[in-house]
């Protein structure tokens, strides 16, 4: 492409219509050719262009008026632009200008062959004043004339001439003598021709003369011809026309015959190739309907029927009469083809508009419908008949795939095993005839009743396509909701979810009604509810079985004391099954709804979470309680430490390695701790993040929480019961063992072996509770202490007499036992204490009194490690003095 071309100088810069225009500038053309359009003030000026060279085009103007562009087109560089301007005006010889010969009155013609040739001066109109305005360069404006006369003109043949205008536009340079002697010349013009013809003709002698010889050259000739060719010259000449068609007609009347003949030949082969279709349209017409040409057999039947319907040749007839035959039985067969399935919508639609151009009676379009449904229909109960037959051949076969599916519910449908159960291939199969025939059914509709299908359409037919649409989408939707069976596992029902939303969302994008839609939405909540079930119940049994993975190892300690890997298990399941029913089942796909918008389906979901803790109750209530039996029958019978073991302290044997029935007891206590305090808020917090519904918003659900604080009492009472009733029941043979009684002389030199063993059992207790569970020493001790302390009570009141030495060793005992246990003395405890010092008589004397404070001291020295285990401060010392109601700390 080249530079745009550009107009920089236009000579003459005004003129009327036809004036002779140089136009200069850059860029206009290398040659003729290039040259495509030229505009002068908008007028098309193409035709009159003379392309000169580069920098130069010669014209002719068009009938323009006022001030314009010249603007230039070539092939390379496009429109151009122009940087001066032309004026265009337009003059007409009025009657103040003589003229010898005939002026054209009728307007210029522009022929497309040529240029115009006419000369601008013969437009151009002689100053009515005789003055000359050369010296005129400069035109008076048309805007101010304009706002000076308004609608006035400066045209002399105007009706609304006005002078000023006129003399303004012409003469506003002309000075006043001038224009006096113009008006003069005016007056001596007018005055002339009022003179009459004489005067003009003077004037005009030469023309007159020239014309008058031209006249007399004609009559001349004119009469020369009259000599030669006579008054009538045409009569020679119609003679000659006539003679020369007689021997005309003689040259070429056997050629006429023979065409004749030709064409008569012609026709009867015409007529012959026309019979030849004919006779072979029945023949053609088996053919093409094996070769599956049903539009080639219409076409073909319409042009005979075009051609040969007002035939009155019996021939003709009796063929046209198998046509008709072999067309009827062309129209059952399509008939039957519509029928038959599966077929695609294009074969449909093909078939109906071959029905129709064969004017077949009925409604072929809407039979089509029904058969399309009806087949859709039959497909859908073969493949319920199909599983009902499948599921009664292989019912083991489901058991075993039913039984390696239990250990795959979290995995993805990749995982999903190839022996699927029948069910969920018959689910399948509906989804896949759903997928392939409903869309083809409802276009087959919206084709029938928008008119494409050129039938005749029956808008009444519009409810009972609606009601086959959706019967075939209820019959669907029973079938497989029959097949998706409680007894189905978690991870098939997901499957099954899966494939019924690819099919809902390929439904969707069909403009289905939305009671259509709501059929298949019905069912896909309802299936999302049962995974959902399906989901926490399998959980739930998982959670179950918690007690086979169980190792009695401590894995964390805290606060709430040692926990094992079970409640982590709990927790790591219940969180998957969580976000697994989230991204699943609670997760809403398109045009769906919120799965726990409904009480009821909330309570569902209360319900499913209650399962999980409930299972794990069990969990726990099997592992706390899982070596029961083996503790009864290792008890033993030996009741002090003085003649053996007691059973609650001795290791288990070989025969039964790993932690003793009150060690499971206490870890099973701090795993439920650890759950109510940690896990429990953990949980709360996750599926509130996952967008669960509120568990405090549960009717009862607080109630929940306090099963797991029951079977924490149990567990409790258990251990109690284990470790306080052995211990109870040592005290009274190990204070009378060996037949002493407190009637006795000897000086006491020490806490009798009862206390002791007090002390050592309850040392035992506090370390196995203290490594376990910290936080349940309070309870266990205070509980044992109360129950050691009314057995002391109880023995003390039943003692008949004391001697001053059993009296001297009685109330060290006891005074002893009681400040060491001060920790964890309750006030029941503390008032049973005091029973039993109650029940020994008071020291006789002051010596007593000091012998009870120096034994005191002495024991207290001696046994400061005993002591120190149970203090609250394990850092401090006691120091117990003869004071029963002091203890002061070292």
């Amino acid at each position: 492409m080249g530079p745009p071309p550009v107009v920089t100088g236009v000579s003459p810069k005004e003129g009327p219509p036809g004036t002779r225009v140089i136009v200069r500038g850059e860029f206009l053309g290398n040659k003729a050719q290039d040259l495509v359009g030229l505009t002068i003030c908008g007028c098309d000026c193409l035709l009159s262009a003379e392309w000169k060279s580069t920098n130069k085009i010669i014209a002719r103007s068009g009938p323009c008026k006022g001030r314009g562009d010249i603007i230039v087109t070539t092939h390379g560089g496009g429109q151009g632009t122009s940087t001066v301007q032309f004026r265009g005006y337009h003059e007409t010889i009025g009657p103040m200008k003589e003229s010898a010969v005939w002026v054209e009155e009728a307007p210029l013609q522009s022929f497309g062959w040529e240029r115009r040739t006419l000369s601008p001066t013969n437009y151009q109109q002689e100053d009515p004043l005789g003055l000359s305005v050369e010296g005129n360069d400069k035109k008076f404006p048309e805007d101010e004339l304009i706002e000076l006369f308004g609608e006035g003109s400066g045209d002399l043949t105007s009706e609304k001439f006005h002078p000023g205008w006129f003399l303004l536009q012409h003469h506003h340079a002309t000075t006043f003598g001038d224009l006096k002697a113009g008006l003069a010349f005016l007056k001596r013009k007018v005055n002339s021709q009022k003179e009459g013809e004489l005067s003009f003709l003077k004037a005009n002698v030469g023309s007159v003369m020239e014309q008058l010889d031209t006249i007399m050259l004609l009559k001349e000739q004119f009469e020369a011809d009259i000599k030669t060719y006579g008054s009538d010259p045409t009569e020679k000449l119609e003679k000659a026309i006539q003679q020369s068609m007689s021997e005309a007609n003689k040259l070429f009347d056997d050629v006429l015959a023979r065409r004749d003949r030709a064409d008569a030949t012609r026709n009867a082969l015409a007529v012959m190739q026309r019979y030849k279709f004919l006779f072979c349209m029945p023949i053609n017409i088996e053919k093409n309907i094996k070769r599956g040409n049903y539009d080639l057999v219409i076409n073909d039947y319409a042009r005979v029927k075009n051609l040969f319907k007002t035939t009155e040749v019996d021939v003709f007839k009796q063929v046209l009469q198998e046509i008709d035959d072999r067309v009827d039985m062309l129209k059952i067969f399509l008939r039957k083809k519509l029928e038959e399935m599966p077929f695609s919508l294009e074969e449909h639609k093909k078939i109906i508009r071959n029905l129709v151009n064969l004017e077949a009676k009925g409604d072929p379009a809407w039979n089509a419908i029904v058969s399309h449904a009806n087949y859709l229909k039959k497909s859908i109960t073969a493949c319920v008949q199909e599983d009902l037959e499948s599921d009664n051949s292989s019912g083991d076969d489901l058991n075993e795939t039913k039984s390696s599916l239990n250990s795959k519910q979290s995995k993805s449908n990749k995982n999903v095993g190839t022996n699927m159960p029948p069910q969920i291939l018959c689910t399948e199969a509906i989804c896949d005839i759903i997928v392939e025939q409903l869309p083809d059914l409802w276009r087959l509709g919206q084709s029938y009743f928008t008119g494409q299908l050129h039938v005749a359409v029956d808008a009444e037919k519009q409810t009972p396509f609606k009601t086959l649409v959706l019967s075939s989408m209820q019959h669907a939707m029973e079938a497989m909701r029959n097949t998706c069976s409680n007894d189905l596992d978690a991870v098939w029902l997901l499957h099954i979810l899966r494939r019924i939303r690819q099919m809902y969302a390929s439904l969707i994008h069909l403009d289905l009604p939305s009671d259509a839609l709501d059929i298949f939405g019905k069912l896909i909540l309802d299936l999302r509810l049962q995974c959902f079930a399906a989901l926490f119940k399998q959980t739930a049994k998982n959670i179950g079985a918690l007690n086979k993975k169980e190792t009695w190892q401590i894995e964390y300690l805290n606060e709430d004391g040692g926990v094992t890997r079970v409640p982590y298990l709990f927790e790591e399941m219940v969180m998957e099954v969580s976000k697994q029913a989230r991204d699943t089942a609670v997760a809403c796909g398109p045009r769906e709804s919120a799965l726990f918008a409904s009480p009821i389906h909330q309570q569902l979901y209360y319900n499913s979470v209650k399962t999980l803790f409930t299972s794990f109750d069990r969990c726990l209530q099997q592992l706390a309680f899982s070596g029961c039996e083996e503790a009864l029958e290792d008890d033993e019978s030996s009741v002090s430490q003085l003649v053996g073991s007691p059973s609650g302290y001795k290791s288990k044997s070989s025969k039964h390695p790993g932690p003793t029935w009150e060690q499971c007891l206490l870890i099973s206590l701090s795993n439920i701790r650890y759950t109510l305090n940690t896990i429990v808020p953990k949980i709360g917090d996750a599926l509130k993040e996952l967008d669960y519904p509120s568990l405090s918003n549960a009717v009862g659900w607080n109630s929940d929480w306090t099963q797991l604080e029951s079977l924490a009492t149990v567990f409790l009472d258990a251990y109690l019961e284990r470790r306080c009733d052995p211990l109870v029941g040592t005290i009274e043979p190990s204070m009378y063992l060996g037949g002493l009684e407190w009637d006795y002389e000897t000086e006491p030199t020490h806490v009798r072996p009862y206390a002791q063993e007090i002390l050592a059992n309850l040392i035992a207790v506090h370390a196995e509770v203290r490594r376990v569970s910290p936080g349940l020493l309070q309870r266990v001790l205070s509980h044992i202490v109360e129950t050691i302390a009314e057995e002391l009570a109880r023995l003390m009141s039943c003692v008949t007499q004391f001697r001053p030495a059993g009296i001297v060793q009685a109330r060290t005992d006891i005074v002893l036992l009681r400040n060491a246990l001060q920790s964890y003395s309750t006030t029941r405890a503390k008032n049973f204490f005091e029973e039993a010092l109650d029940a020994i008589p008071q020291p006789v004397s002051k010596e007593d009194c000091m012998r009870i404070d120096i034994l005191l001291s002495k024991v207290t020295t001696s046994m400061q490690l005993q002591l120190s285990c149970l203090s609250s401060n394990t850092n401090h010392t006691l120091r117990l003095v003869a004071d029963p109601n002091r203890v002061t700390t070292v």
